[in-house]
């Protein structure tokens, strides 16, 4: 008996493709974050990123003529852009000053866990048992990774807390955007959402001014990176990917980010984690992995 797969079940090979652009782009984002920090603080990195961003975003929105989102899309966007576009990676570039990329990546990714929660919550989805105990999983290892990075001191886990605020924050913007790609394109809701993320980020523009000056010019080609690519391109992929599927499924393919910040921080910036600190690294994804293991599989068509 042949299994056939039903067509609601059928991956989406363009969605596939974009999820993984953003997952690559979204992991060299961690690695380019770290080597900015020695010279931009964190409220200047993210307003300097995200007017990159927005600068390419814009053009290009200008050129498709997309016109303005609808009214319905603009609550998601507005919290999509406030969260994830705006505190999202100030409270990202913060943390990063405190822990290395590869540990920042490990916290952050409870955000798809997160995710689940929000929806089940939010879109009444429910909470399964092995939502609650992926999230108690994912918590020891946060604990573990941060007492691994205190060394007896505070700024460690100062760092850790700071990233996972930064996993709350973008497991709600998903949950805001989602709702929002029912009405609006994926490009308009990117750069809009970038807009409003740039918006709020605006009273960091006199530090921004003062650091660019300072800065080496290497340092400053990390920030137009971090907006033309892990922003301008892997927000769009993300978003055209997101609205092909749920924002659970797009939450997982996150999975991998640590794993290749962690190759990419070895290569670029000689940082590779401990062993506590991969081992509560584990956890949170092992946390992740439970919280989404009683994930509803296709039945077979016969």
């Amino acid at each position: 008996m042949e299994q056939i797969i039903a067509p609601e079940t059928r991956v989406d090979r363009r969605a596939l493709l974009a999820a993984g652009i953003t997952v690559v782009l979204w992991a060299s984002a961690f690695v380019a974050i770290r080597s900015a920090a020695q010279y931009f603080s964190p409220g200047a990195l993210a307003l300097g990123r995200l007017l990159a961003g927005s600068v390419v975003l814009g053009v290009i929105w200008l050129a498709r003529r997309e016109g303005l989102p609808p009214r319905a899309a603009w609550p998601g966007i507005l919290g999509s852009g406030l969260l994830w576009f705006g505190l999202y990676m100030v409270v990202l570039n913060w943390g990063e000053q405190e822990v290395d990329a590869g540990t920042a990546a490990m916290v952050v990714n409870v955000g798809p866990m997160l995710i689940a929660l929000l929806g089940g919550w939010l879109l009444r989805e429910g909470f399964p048992p092995r939502l609650l105990a992926g999230m108690a999983v994912s918590f020891a290892g946060a604990v573990v990774v941060g007492i691994s990075m205190s060394d007896g001191g505070r700024a460690s886990i100062v760092g850790v807390l700071l990233c996972l605020l930064a996993a709350v924050t973008y497991a709600g913007g998903v949950v805001c955007q989602k709702p929002a790609l029912k009405h609006a394109s994926a490009l308009q809701v990117t750069t809009f959402g970038c807009f409003v993320g740039t918006a709020a980020c605006l009273p960091f523009a006199g530090p921004l001014v003062t650091e660019i000056a300072a800065a080496p010019l290497p340092a400053t080609l990390n920030v137009v990176y971090l907006g033309v690519f892990p922003t301008a391109l892997a927000f769009t992929t993300w978003a055209y990917a997101l609205a092909r599927t749920t924002a659970g499924k797009m939450g997982a393919t996150t999975y991998v980010v640590p794993a290749l910040v962690v190759l990419m921080a070895w290569a670029v910036l000689g940082e590779v984690p401990g062993w506590l600190t991969l081992a509560g690294g584990l956890l949170c994804l092992a946390g992740v992995a439970v919280s989404r293991g009683g994930a509803r599989r296709a039945s077979p068509v016969t």
